[in-house]
């Protein structure tokens, strides 16, 4: 079966198109930064390849701290003006530019395919989530606002990759809605064009907006600590978290961080084993590119060649390979799994982990081949990995604690109740956890004693939409939690004293 990419969807037609719908932020040779309202070719323009197949694509043009710091101030003053907005003015504004978005669903989605890699469900599944959820936000904002006020300065976000649209754009369009100047650093990793068409979108009905490439350790000074900030958000590696922690750690500012924490699925005194294999096999979605992936399995000794015997097939039928990829041009795209890793970068240092970690005593289980992939003739595959398992990974091993961000599974075996938990709570906090159990008051008492802020019994969780409260516990979470009324707590003054949900340090945060 000789593949070919999908007629309309290289990477020149869709950038062509980003052309036709923005030029004002596109140019021939870059994208543009966008600040004090208008779009700048400033920053340096980083050269940049599509982990898809090592396509040249746009990349994100890189400003300095001064530069960064004059957008911070414009954003500051477009917040002093914004924040006087009557509500039923921003609800209008942000409406209409969900109605561009959807009008553009289909090549944000392309972009996203591109810049990082997703399979074409899941990066509409990713716009789609944006608008949606704001949309609900644009329905319920008036109950949410009242008795509350803006933030004195802007919000300054500073976010992951790898949910560009249903993370990143659909916190700014919130804090927007409430009231807000948003500023958002573009990842350095990918989503720049998606990023910026969408900024376009909004830039057009308005909304005060501020989107610049850059470094985030050149840009943190400006982006963390800057004085007329109002908020940080951020939603990244433990690693970062903790040092934009420290350097908050005086200022009593509101702040939103996101961190990894490794999610644990334990198997405890269960039979239903058909449907624990479609949800193994639902957990590769994306390659487990997500803060809210199961790359762990804590299992009961006694079950585990049932475990085995449902989880074998299930991660040998995963689907990967290039999104764009079809048998013939008349063909739908693909329904796969996932797609590449972020870059080849993190693909071989996946497999040096994989490597380090059966060599120090894990048991590889499971371990699939490229070959196995869908791809185009010749195509670059050095960003792609395929899927692992490996039994009991050694303790040195960063697998045994962190999470991978790639599609590699590790399996503990336990034989009682407090091993269980142990091997649960291997990372010192988690955003989600689930334990599959034929008895629901032993799930729910297990249940309890697992740190992670969501735990599902029988079901895994999500980060959640609209109403749900999301945050974590332990080293996986810092400031305040988010979801539904609080997302927009988070970003707003209400009464004197108040002190929204959340994991502060022992400090007080200033009015």
């Amino acid at each position: 079966m000789t593949l070919v990419l999908k007629p309309g969807t290289a990477w020149h037609d869709v950038y062509a198109r980003c052309l036709d719908v923005a030029p004002e932020a596109f140019h021939d040779d870059r994208v543009l930064n966008h600040w004090g309202g208008l779009w700048r070719r400033d920053g340096r323009a980083v050269p940049d390849v599509s982990p898809v197949d090592g396509t040249a694509i746009a990349g994100p043009p890189r400003v300095d701290r001064a530069t960064a710091g004059r957008a911070v101030r414009a954003s500051v003053d477009a917040h002093r003006r914004w924040r006087h907005v009557p509500l039923a003015e921003r609800k209008a504004r942000v409406s209409a530019v969900l109605d561009a978005l959807t009008a553009h669903r289909d090549l944000l989605a392309l972009l996203l395919v591109w810049e990082i890699g997703k399979p074409w469900r899941l990066a509409v599944a990713d716009v789609d989530r944006c608008i949606d959820g704001v949309r609900w936000y644009t329905e319920e904002i008036d109950r949410m606002m009242t008795g509350r006020t803006p933030l004195p300065g802007p919000v300054s976000n500073i976010a992951s990759w790898n949910y560009p649209m249903s993370v990143l754009m659909h916190a700014v369009l919130v804090q927007v809605l409430a009231g807000n100047a948003a500023v958002a650093k573009t990842p350095t990793d990918g989503g720049v064009s998606c990023l910026t068409l969408a900024t376009a979108l909004a830039a057009r009905e308005g909304l005060p907006i501020t989107l610049i490439g850059g470094s985030g350790a050149e840009l943190s000074p400006v982006l963390v600590r800057g004085r007329e900030l109002g908020c940080v958000s951020f939603v990244g590696g433990r690693d970062t978290g903790a040092r934009i922690a420290l350097s908050l750690a005086d200022l009593g500012r509101p702040h939103i961080l996101e961190q990894e924490g490794l999610n644990c699925w334990g198997v405890w005194e269960y039979d239903d084993w058909e449907l624990l294999g479609r949800q193994i096999r639902a957990t590769f979605d994306y390659a487990k590119q997500r803060c809210t992936a199961y790359p762990r399995f804590v299992v009961q000794r006694r079950l585990f060649a049932d475990f085995l015997a449902v989880y074998l097939p299930a991660i040998s039928s995963v689907r990967f390979g290039h999104p764009l990829a079809v048998e013939s041009p008349d063909d739908p795209l693909p329904d796969l799994d996932f797609g590449p890793l972020i870059d080849d970068a993190k693909a071989k240092e996946l497999a040096d982990r994989v490597d380090e970690a059966i060599d120090k005593g894990g048991v590889p289980l499971y371990r699939g081949s490229l070959d196995d992939g869908r791809f185009l003739p010749g195509q670059d595959t050095s960003a792609y990995f395929a899927p692992v398992a490996i039994l009991a990974p050694p303790p040195s091993s960063p697998l045994f604690h962190a999470e991978p961000f790639g599609p590699v599974d590790t399996i503990v075996v336990v034989d009682t109740e407090a091993e269980l938990l142990a091997a649960m709570n291997a990372s010192n906090g988690a955003l989600v956890s689930t334990i599959s159990c034929g008895d629901e008051a032993t799930a729910r008492r297990l249940a309890a004693e697992v740190r992670a802020f969501k735990v599902g019994i029988n079901r895994p969780r999500s980060r959640g939409d609209r109403e749900e409260l999301f945050g974590g516990l332990g080293a996986s979470w810092r400031g305040a939690f988010v979801g539904g009324e609080l997302l927009v707590r988070a970003v707003t003054q209400g009464p004197p004293g108040e002190r929204p949900p959340g994991n502060f340090p022992e400090y007080t945060l200033l009015p």
